[in-house]
This record gives structure tokens, sequence and C-alpha cells, in this order.
């Protein structure tokens, strides 16, 4: 398997800029928009928001970046896998659950995307499904009552998919 790298399209991101108007009160749209065509946002295209919107800098813009949780600085998978951590979850098994994936995907020393790409794995605080605990998203898709046997079938499945 081979790391990604990503190609920015600055073509791309002054056309998103061009219909926000490179106005900085839409710079979280934008940020949306770009993250949204690269899985998340590339170093280059934080500097070039930053360098191309007046009255901002690629500081402010990073500072934007890392304030809120709905953006990431490293890519994700064409699957996000998200293992909730609240209490309920947390009390029904879903450690068992994130280190089942984990192992599965073999996502060692703080790796959060397996290098082709596929799969992102992350914990999150809440996903409000607390009667469904413990839970586990999958592209915006609730997994209910998670076990490690489960989530490894769901996982086994995608990768099918993906030959």
């Amino acid at each position: 398997m081979t790391e990604l790298k990503t190609s920015v399209d600055f073509k791309k991101i002054d056309e998103i800029l061009k219909e926000y108007n490179y106005n900085k009160t839409n710079l979280i749209t934008i940020l949306q928009k770009v993250q949204a065509i690269y899985r998340y946002l590339p170093e280059e295209a934080i500097s070039y928001i930053g360098e191309n919107i007046e009255g901002l800098s690629p500081a402010t813009v990073y500072g934007v970046v890392t304030f809120y949780a709905q953006f990431s600085l490293e890519p994700k998978g064409k699957y996000e896998i998200k293992v909730c951590d609240g209490t309920a979850c947390h009390v029904r098994g879903s450690m068992p659950v994130l280190e089942a994936v984990r192992k599965k995907l073999s996502l060692q020393n703080g790796k959060m995307t397996t290098p082709n790409g596929l799969f992102s794995l992350e914990t999150v605080s809440c996903l409000g499904a607390c009667s469904l605990a413990p839970a586990v998203v999958i592209n915006e898709k609730v997994y209910p009552k998670m076990t490690p046997d489960a989530v490894l079938i769901i996982i086994d499945t995608l990768l099918k998919e993906n030959e």
C-alpha cells in the first residue's frame, strides 16, 4: 500500500472562493466545500485561502480549522468510522469495538487513516444515540448495539465491495 499524496487544484479553490465572493464571512462554508473535495484540508489549501480572502491570513484560517472539530488536517478515508465513547456507549462496551476496528485495520501509533485511504477511525464523545449503545457511525449510517464481531463483519463487507 502506498501513502496518499494530495495535489491541490487551486482552480477548484478559486471557483469556491469566487462562488462565495472571496468574503471572509463565508470562511466556514468555503472550508467545508474544500474539505469535501479532498476529505481533509491540505496545508496548501489553507494557506491559499488565507492569502486570497481580504482581511484574513493563513494563520487565521489555520486557527479556524483547528478550532472546529468538523475540519481535519489529515486525510480521511472513503469510509469514516466513528465509534462513540460517551457514557452509555462506554459502559456498554464501545472500547472493545474500537480496539477490534483498530486491530483489523492495523491502525497503531496514533494513525487514524489506513495507508490506502479506504478507512478512517475516530472516537467521538457522543452520537446522541444512547439507547442504541454502543453505537458506530460509518459515513453517516448508524450501526446500533455494536459488538467487536459485528463491526468486523461490516468492515469485511466494505472491503469486499472495494476489491
